[in-house]
């Protein structure tokens, strides 16, 4: 390990231990954005892990960046999901973007000091993106004309940029298809009411609407033709920087069970004295590493031909491993579990939100489903033991008889 990544792990943990573990419950019940925790986050260097450091970044691969969010996991999932979408879009954005469109928000995006957010998702199409309706109309001075709605939007009203994949004609298909930071004061831009999400409140989700919205050419960040394989590209990275952060929410979880569960008395002894109990919490541990050593290879190949494959591996695992590992250390405490004080009923709607978002377990089955496709059709036939296949044609005409 680097000393730049210890270093940053370091202040990632220190992060969630001290800044979003002990506030959170604050910041739900208040159903509001931490702006100054994250503010917090940008001083301590982790609002720009994958950009430059001529930028202000920390220059950070994504193979070893991709890992702070296990450690912003430990204190909450969707903060670390909050900031990981950021981090991506300031990637993007520091290493895509125009000159013009750096010189401007390139500081302000790895510093912390302002905020964005990715917006691909729309109202009738999630897992679907060449179906999408929003338009860009490219005016005769250069400037970009939007029109739409997205769906699913983080950070809706909060962040400072979205930046938005837009189709650029009605012609089917994705050689249309285009990325542009859409500043979020520029007029014609409205959100919707927030979604209802207890467990993860204070993270602002909402439809956002585009009603001719006029955009200076130069915060195109992927030009036409690129904006569907950027995007791809985007989800990748999401998709396992949200197995990164499940592994610090199954970390909280399998603390929060052996902390209860050294103390708590039953049957002349100690919970985890019994057999039951260090099964049940040695499977979790036991997914947990596992569950490590998957994102941080898929991260290893991000970017290369296996990269969307070993993502779609990451993203099917890990998420459902946390949402096993934080319904199996509620079952630990019993009842207690059941209180929200100990916080594992948040974990778990946690851990399904984060099956959900930026591709359902589902499509991540289909995208490996696919790849063993291709595989099986590149293997040789195998061959059929003499008289098997006479037998079997006899069968099929006596059954058609």
């Amino acid at each position: 390990m680097s000393d730049k990544l210890e270093t940053i792990l370091a202040v990632a943990r220190d992060h969630a231990c001290n800044v979003i573990a002990p506030n959170v419950g604050a910041w739900n019940a208040e159903g509001a954005w931490p702006r100054a925790a994250s503010d917090k986050a940008g001083a301590a260097g982790l609002t720009g892990i994958y950009a430059s450091e001529d930028w202000g970044g920390q220059g950070l691969p994504l193979s070893q960046g991709i890992q702070v969010y296990e450690q912003l996991g430990f204190g909450d999932g969707a903060y670390a999901f909050a900031l990981s979408m950021h981090n991506i879009c300031t990637f993007a954005g520091c290493g895509y973007g125009t000159d013009a469109f750096k010189e401007k928000w390139a500081r302000d995006l790895t510093s912390g000091r302002k905020l964005a957010n990715f917006a691909l998702t729309e109202p009738q199409s999630g897992s679907d993106p060449v179906k999408m309706y929003t338009r860009a109309t490219i005016n005769g001075d250069g400037t970009w004309t939007i029109s739409g709605a997205k769906a699913w939007v983080s950070l809706a009203n909060e962040a400072d940029i979205y930046f938005t994949v837009v189709k650029t004609s009605d012609a089917p298909g994705h050689k249309d298809m285009a990325m542009i930071a859409i500043p979020a004061d520029a007029p014609g831009i409205s959100f919707g009411p927030l979604y209802d999400t207890p467990s993860y409140n204070f993270l602002p989700m909402s439809e956002m609407y585009l009603d001719e919205v006029r955009v200076s050419e130069d915060n195109i960040i992927l030009p036409i033709s690129q904006g569907l394989q950027g995007s791809l590209m985007a989800i990748d990275i999401a998709r396992v920087s949200i197995a990164s952060g499940c592994c610090g929410l199954m970390q909280a979880a399998l603390d929060t069970a052996l902390s209860y569960s050294k103390n708590r008395k039953m049957f002349g002894g100690k919970n985890l004295e019994l057999d039951g109990i260090q099964w049940m919490l040695g499977e979790v541990a036991t997914d947990l590493e596992v569950s490590k050593l998957l994102y941080r290879k898929a991260a290893e190949a991000l970017g290369t031909p296996e990269g969307p494959l070993m993502a779609a591996h990451a993203k099917r695992f890990v998420p459902d491993a946390a949402v096993k590992a934080a319904n199996t250390c509620t079952q630990v405490l019993g009842g207690m579990g059941l209180l929200q004080p100990y916080g594992l009923d948040r974990l778990s709607r946690l851990a399904q939100m984060l099956r959900i978002v930026d591709g359902t377990t589902e499509i991540s089955r289909v995208v490996i489903g696919r790849a063993l496709q291709k595989r099986a059709y590149g293997l040789p036939d195998l061959p059929i033991p003499k008289g098997y296949g006479e037998v079997n044609e006899q069968s099929a005409t006596m059954a058609a008889e």
